[in-house]
């Protein structure tokens, strides 16, 4: 099994459409055999699932993710576990162990303005009137 996370400083990404890094672990026998972070080089909110379907994906633990997103992740097969914050190595090892805290009704709501202007970024906040979570 192949598990994903969105990934940014040894931590939970929460904006899965911004994803720059993705970390990715491999398990067998319910152990973690395997370890690499890639870039995305730039892949945006349509080509991130395909991104992951290219690298043998099979889960992906995110924050905050639209239904566009998790539509695309769906058809191509990838379980995905949103609204989960934190530490993206305890995360995965708390999915294995069965304990992941996450949201299984997770949506995105923001897509009506502009992230990134005067350093607006999802990760560093809980976005105001909107919620990645």
């Amino acid at each position: 099994m192949r598990i994903a996370v969105t990934y940014e400083n040894g931590q939970v990404f929460q904006h899965f459409g911004h994803t720059a890094e993705f970390k990715f672990y491999d398990v067998a026998d319910g152990k973690i055999t395997g370890e690499e972070v890639l870039s995305t080089l730039g892949s945006g909110h349509g080509a991130l699932a395909g991104f992951l379907s290219m690298n043998r994906v099979d889960v992906l633990i995110c924050g905050g993710i639209g239904g566009g997103a998790q539509n695309a992740l769906k058809e191509a097969g990838i379980q995905f576990y949103g609204g989960v914050s934190g530490s993206a190595d305890a995360a995965v090892l708390a999915l294995l162990n069965g304990t992941l805290g996450y949201n299984p009704d997770v949506r995105c709501s923001h897509h009506d303005h502009e992230h990134g202007e005067g350093g607006h970024t999802c990760g560093s906040h809980g976005c105001g009137s909107h919620s990645c979570h």
